[in-house]
């Protein structure tokens, strides 16, 4: 598998990083299972692991934790914290409070001794920056962390972080973790050149977008996440989707690859992206997933791909990254 260096890290990681969300209560409920299937990815070069606090309220870095154990110097481990982790309204966001208990959870739950790569995983409009800064920083200079990054940010938010982060003289964020496919390319906007201008490492996540790109029909209405409309194949959207899929499909068949292989290799085309994040439940998913490994697109492919989907656009806007948190939250709009 092909090695990259992860921004301004240094770091060599895999091309493809195993993303974990579907281990524990949220998908893959037997644990021997999960575990097998990361050490299945682990020997097959992927030498990157994304997990969150968040995932199974906390039991897929269990997982996560106890099967890495005895190989843990041989992987880079990245983990997530800043969604809500219970109904307390301070077991959450990027304040120093939050992030000096979180960090501990996290590094009990996978049974380590440092964090490779801390991640906020969503922007927190109600903490200064530089509160957020100067905790991340104390983890660093404490050796629980290593490097710090975020997750979904918008390009101006990146930008002000690091900013801050200079005007302070606090470690700065050096990844960005988008979510990022042939049917969501808004970050191809804003928030890849930005990551390039600062030499930031970029972990995309849902190359399948939610399953669109999976290969496997969309013939009934997929409840994702609350999101029911966005993923719904007889919506508006979801009917322009299921025209673009089909537009693709052909374009796969063409190529002689499968929708998956076209999407992971989409993915990773991108000069800007470092690794992309594969998600898979089963072994089965996993093995077919690998199967997209070093495969390199020509420009007939991608000017195909660029006919059905233009860069910089999306179908419809359901990124999380392309809409401003005050357009999402009323309570930023309304005194």
């Amino acid at each position: 598998m092909r090695r990259r260096t992860f921004g301004a890290t240094g770091w060599s990681v895999s091309e493809l990083a195993l993303g974990t969300m579907m281990f524990g209560a949220m998908g893959n409920t037997d644990q021997a299972d999960s575990a097998r299937i990361i050490n299945r990815a682990l020997d097959a070069g992927l030498n990157f692991v994304d997990t969150a606090d968040v995932y199974s309220e906390g039991e897929c870095e269990k997982i996560v934790g106890a099967a890495i154990a005895q190989r843990r110097d041989e992987l880079v481990l990245a983990t997530k914290f800043g969604l809500p982790t219970g109904v307390d309204p301070n077991r959450s966001g990027a304040s120093r409070r939050w992030i000096i208990q979180a960090v501990e959870g996290s590094l009990r739950r996978l049974r380590t001794d440092r964090i490779d790569l801390y991640q906020l995983h969503r922007f927190d409009p109600r903490t200064d920056l530089s509160e957020t800064l100067s905790a991340l920083d104390d983890l660093i200079r404490a050796g629980k962390v290593l490097a710090v990054g975020t997750s979904t940010f918008a390009a101006e938010h990146i930008v002000e972080a690091q900013w801050v982060a200079e005007r302070t003289r606090t470690h700065r964020f050096l990844s960005e973790q988008p979510q990022y496919s042939i049917l969501g390319r808004t970050p191809e906007r804003a928030v890849f050149p930005v990551a390039q201008q600062y030499e930031m490492g970029v972990l995309t996540y849902s190359p399948l977008h939610s399953g669109w790109l999976s290969g496997r029909p969309r013939t009934e209405s997929h409840r994702a996440q609350g999101r029911a409309e966005l993923h719904d194949p007889t919506s508006e959207a979801g009917r322009r989707r299921v025209r673009a899929v089909e537009d693709l499909q052909r374009i796969a068949a063409d190529a002689g690859l499968t929708m998956p292989q076209l999407a992971i290799a989409f993915v990773t085309t991108h000069p800007a992206v470092t690794s992309a994040i594969i998600g898979p439940r089963t072994q089965e998913q996993l093995d077919g997933l690998l199967a997209a490994v070093d495969i390199v697109l020509g420009d007939d492919v991608l000017d195909r791909i660029d006919a059905v989907v233009a860069p910089g656009t999306e179908l419809h806007d359901d990124s999380y990254h392309a809409t401003p948190s005050a357009l999402i939250d009323p309570a930023l709009r309304r005194r």
